[in-house]
């Protein structure tokens, strides 16, 4: 039987949901819940509807995994804990700062409804945070790094859109070259959240919007601006779609840690991304956290969870055989 998922949210992230379900064999797409007008998405899976979101209650019984693709600033403290009442979610929350207060809210949601919450899914957090976690637990002496883009942020830049007066807009994560290389090389530098990174902006105005009032509150944004040198720049809506139409990203974690003894020797993990496109490879991290939060609700496990509480077997369809077999 396959796992019928559901898709709250059919922007990009939603998109890129949906192509990676085709993906996985023992995964169907069963519906995308949208707060647009159904008649006017259009979607890939011709044996999946379209609904709105106000009908989602319906689906109960229907849907094993509601995986919510809205954004991390307004829509998922929202949505998770409240979906979670009816389904087995997964999200992509990714304002980290927060993540502890997501985390009680959909645990208990979750359990109050016997469900599984899956929170934080895709590559940081998700895959990089694993990643920190196995480097601590190797190298218990030595320092973290992490490291994203150049890449366009989506997040940051749904933030950016939700401000009074942006129309649409993009931003960018750069890595400060400089702090890299010293963090390649095994010195350990104590580098600043402003060392590490800058923020590079291109913002499309609605007609009339104070260009200076949108600037400053994109730079004193708490979480998301306001610890970075931000470059903003405003630009027309044909230049945004000629220079800034892909979404890549990526990055590095990087772990630099001393063994032996008297910790004469030197080691350096790094774990490094390079991505086409940022929404689709997050969705495929999330379908196959969608596959885990399927299992953990048949065993009968409740409540939130992240991705350092489950095991990665969970996340395959092969089985335990097979990956013995074939990947240990």
């Amino acid at each position: 039987m396959s796992i019928r998922i559901g898709i709250y949210g059919y922007g990009n992230l939603g998109r890129g949901v949906e192509c990676a379900i085709k993906q996985n064999s023992d995964m169907e797409l069963v519906a995308v819940f949208t707060r647009r007008d159904p008649a006017s998405v259009s979607i890939l899976t011709d044996s999946a509807k379209v609904c709105n979101v106000a009908e989602v209650e319906q689906w109960k019984d229907k849907i094993d995994v509601m995986i919510l693709c809205g954004g991390s600033a307004t829509d998922l403290p929202e949505q998770t804990p409240q979906l979670a009442k009816m389904f087995n979610v997964v999200d992509s929350f990714d304002t980290h700062a927060k993540i502890p207060e997501h985390f009680a809210n959909v645990d208990a949601s979750a359990k109050s409804a016997g469900k599984i919450g899956i929170i934080s899914v895709g590559w940081d957090p998700g895959m990089f945070s694993l990643n920190r976690m196995y480097a601590n637990a190797i190298l218990p002496q030595g320092k973290d790094y992490t490291f994203w883009g150049k890449g366009v942020s989506q997040g940051h830049s749904d933030a950016i859109r939700r401000i009074e007066g942006v129309k649409d807009a993009k931003q960018y994560t750069i890595p400060v070259d400089a702090a890299l290389a010293s963090v390649r090389n095994g010195e350990n530098p104590e580098l600043t959240t402003r060392q590490k990174h800058t923020r590079e902006c291109f913002v499309v105005l609605e007609d009339g919007a104070d260009a200076a009032k949108v600037e400053n509150e994109i730079k004193t944004m708490p979480n998301y601006f306001a610890d970075y040198d931000t470059t903003v720049h405003f630009i027309n809506e044909e230049e945004l779609k000629t220079n800034h139409s892909g979404i890549p990203h990526g990055g590095f974690v990087i772990r630099s840690g001393k063994t032996g003894w008297n910790e004469e020797n030197s080691h350096v993990i790094e774990y490094s991304l390079k991505l086409d496109s940022n929404p689709e490879f997050t969705a495929c991290v999330i379908v196959a956290y969608a596959r885990a939060a399927y299992r953990l609700s048949a065993e009968g496990q409740t409540g939130c969870k992240t991705v350092f509480d489950i095991a990665p077997a969970y996340l395959s369809a092969m089985s335990g055989e097979q990956l013995r077999a074939g990947l240990l």
